[in-house]
């Protein structure tokens, strides 16, 4: 630690209540609540959650006031929760396509069986500053229409004429891996893969499906189907014999469509990407999808020539607390290091002088004698 710091312990301490008062900020405004940021501030509670890779909507608002918006320091703070919690098992599959659809939209047909829904979204706003935010004005009550019956998925559609790649089946013997309680080892199953993905930083994947599109990669995606709303948690308790569920969740799914010449061995077809995250996060869920498909090179013969390709690269840079920590981890001291990297620089420069010294003096004479 800083042992150099005036005040050592006390030092620290002042600079936690210094923290505490800057949290809490000007004393006339009301403080803001755990409810308050679940209710308005929900995407962010969203983010926190997905990438803190823990489902509770009141604990992720409490790291984001706890962090004062800082989101990467809220994750951090969730997952350090998360870890200190007893894991009595593993949840059956999700089912996604008995989800209660909130939204539902696809870019590859218009007309769906179930139909497009628009959702609450920022797609069709003007990215306007809104000044009637400025203060508290009444919002219009929205009479919400109840979920209806699940609705067929986009990729069933083109799999029922043999367009796209199935959904793909566990190899057998293959047990889904656990990220958190296992260290990575490359090549690493997409069942890891989805998992590093889904807890990774949103930005980062952001800028690597984005390379993909720029030509970093063999991708030319359509958007099959991008799906919000609940789905049912079930855990099998092997005393019943039987499922029984927990509750339901919010999550946002997205299947990228993306083509596929074939091989020696498969047919001309789509192939997919995947994504899947906790709550309403459409820009993580599309991201999480194309990367998905980038790393896929092994399974369809294809070179990796882009960063995105390299799974390597992508999951072992894609966790935010991790490379939080490491690059935060240079306010640390390092007066020793610095102080032999400092005393190399003088000796080398000592020796350059040194070694050019003569020419320095055979210049001054020639100045001399001109003029």
């Amino acid at each position: 630690m800083y042992v150099a710091v005036k005040g050592g312990e006390a030092a620290i301490a002042n600079a936690h209540r210094l923290l505490a008062n800057r949290r809490r900020g000007e004393r006339s405004l009301p403080s803001i609540t755990i409810e308050q940021v679940v209710e308005q501030l929900g995407l962010a509670v969203d983010r926190v959650m997905a990438e803190a890779s823990l489902y509770d909507r009141a604990l992720a608002a409490l790291a984001v006031r706890q962090a004062r918006g800082d989101m990467i320091e809220a994750i951090f703070i969730l997952r350090a929760y998360r870890t200190t919690l007893p894991r009595f098992g593993y949840a059956e599959p999700i089912d996604t396509a008995n989800m209660k659809v909130e939204r539902r939209v696809s870019a590859t047909y218009k007309d769906l069986p179930g139909g497009q829904l628009l959702g609450p979204t920022f797609d069709y706003t003007h990215r306007l500053l809104d000044p009637s935010l400025l203060g508290d004005e009444p919002v219009e009550e929205v009479a919400l229409k109840e979920p209806g019956e699940p609705v067929m998925r986009v990729s069933d559609i083109l799999h029922g004429e043999g367009l796209i790649e199935g959904d793909g089946e566990m190899p057998e013997g293959h047990v889904a891996g656990d990220l958190t309680r296992e260290p990575m080892e490359f090549p690493m199953a997409r069942d890891l893969r989805l998992q590093a993905l889904a807890r990774g930083d949103e930005g980062f994947l952001l800028a690597l499906a984005y390379s993909t599109q720029r030509g970093y990669g063999r991708t030319h995606p359509f958007v099959g189907e991008i799906r919000i709303g609940e789905v049912e948690v079930e855990l099998e308790l092997p005393e019943l014999g039987f499922a029984v569920s927990l509750g339901v969740i919010r999550v946002t799914e997205c299947q990228m469509v993306n083509q596929f010449k074939g091989s020696a061995k498969q047919p001309p077809q789509f192939t997919r990407g995947y994504g899947l995250v906790f709550g309403q996060s459409e820009r993580k869920a599309m991201s999480m999808s194309l990367v998905d498909r980038a790393l896929r090179t092994d399974e369809f013969g294809e070179d990796i020539v882009a960063p995105a390709q390299d799974q390597e690269f992508v999951i072992s840079h894609a966790d935010n607390v991790q490379a939080t920590g490491f690059v935060e981890h240079l306010k640390l001291p390092h007066y020793v290091d610095f102080q032999a990297e400092l005393d190399l620089v003088r000796r080398m420069r000592r020796e350059y002088e040194a070694a050019h010294a003569p020419e320095q003096i055979t210049a001054d004479e020639s100045r001399e004698a001109a003029e």
